[in-house]
C-alpha cells in the first residue's frame, strides 16, 4: 500500500508526496467495498497474487460511501477555517447509504454538521462559480428555502428567475451578513473564494458560521450536495443498517 497526495490546479494534477504506507483513507475503503485492503496487501507481501485472494475485482454493493473530515477549529478562535494541501483534520467519519444524499447528510451530521431542513440560506459567490451555483440554488429555493445574497450574486439569482433578499457585506455598513447571522436568521451559508482578497473579505463570515454552528460551503459541489441531502431529508427518514448489509448486496 502507497499513500499518494494529489493537488489539482487549473486543469493539471500534481504529486505532493507518496508514502510507502497506509493512510486513514485504507479503512474507509475497506468498510465502504467490503474488502479488507491492509489484510490483502499484507499477503501480496509475503507473495500471494490478487487472484489467489479473490480480490482482482470488486463487486457494487449499490451504497455510496460519503467521506467527512472532522476539524478541530472551534477549540481556537481566531484560526480561519479555509483549508489547503497541509492536514488539518483529527479524524474522520463516514456516511453510507444506498442514496447518495442520504449518504452525505449522514457524513455531516456524524461530523457534527446538522444540515437545515428550512430557513434562510445566505450565498456569496466568486464570479467563477456564479453559473456552477445556480443548480444548488434553485433546489433551495424550490425546496422553501429563503434565499439571502450580496449585491452582485442576488443579481445573478434574481436574473435567473429566483428570488432573492439582499444583504451587505461586511464592510458596506451595518445590518450586514455577520450581523445577521448573531442574530439567527441565517441556517445555511454558502460562500466560494476566488482570491486573497475575498478570502479575506469573507473570514468574518466562516468564524461566526464555526462559532454559530452554522453549515458552511465553500464549492459549488459541496453546495449541490448539501442541497440533494436535504432534498432526502425533508422527505425520507434516515436509515441505520450494518456494513454487512451494505456489503451482502454483492452476493
Amino acid at each position: 500500500l502507497m499513500n499518494v497526495q494529489f493537488a489539482v490546479q487549473a486543469g493539471e494534477i500534481y504529486i505532493l508526496e507518496v508514502n510507502p504506507r497506509a493512510s486513514r483513507t485504507v479503512p474507509f475503503v475497506s468498510k465502504a467495498i467490503g474488502v479488507p485492503l491492509a489484510k490483502h496487501a499484507a499477503r501480496v507481501m509475503n507473495g500471494s497474487t490478487l487472484a489467489e485472494l479473490g480480490a482482482r475485482e470488486v463487486r457494487d454493493t449499490g451504497a455510496f460511501a460519503v467521506k467527512e473530515s472532522v476539524f478541530p477549529f472551534i477549540k481556537f478562535p481566531g484560526v480561519d477555517v479555509i483549508l489547503g494541501p497541509e492536514m488539518r483534520s483529527t479524524g474522520e467519519v463516514m456516511g453510507i447509504d444506498r442514496d447518495f444524499g442520504a449518504a452525505f447528510a449522514k457524513s455531516q451530521l456524524a461530523a457534527g454538521t446538522n444540515l437545515p431542513r428550512a430557513g434562510t440560506v445566505f450565498l456569496s459567490i466568486g464570479d467563477p462559480d456564479k453559473s456552477a451555483i445556480l443548480p444548488a440554488a434553485r433546489r433551495l429555493a424550490a425546496l422553501g428555502f429563503q434565499l439571502l445574497a450580496t449585491t452582485g450574486t442576488r443579481q445573478l439569482l434574481v436574473d435567473h428567475g429566483l428570488a432573492c433578499e439582499h444583504v451587505h457585506k461586511v464592510h458596506e455598513g451595518r445590518p450586514h451578513i455577520v450581523d445577521r447571522m448573531l442574530n439567527g436568521d441565517i441556517h445555511m451559508v454558502i460562500n466560494t473564494i476566488i482570491d486573497s482578497r475575498s478570502m479575506q473579505d469573507s473570514f468574518s463570515i466562516r468564524r461566526t458560521a464555526l462559532n454559530q454552528g452554522i453549515p458552511y460551503f465553500t464549492t459549488s459541489a459541496s453546495a449541490e450536495a448539501a442541497a440533494e441531502a436535504i432534498a432526502t431529508l425533508v422527505t425520507t427518514p434516515l436509515e441505520v443498517k450494518t456494513l454487512q448489509e451494505y456489503h451482502a448486496a454483492k452476493a
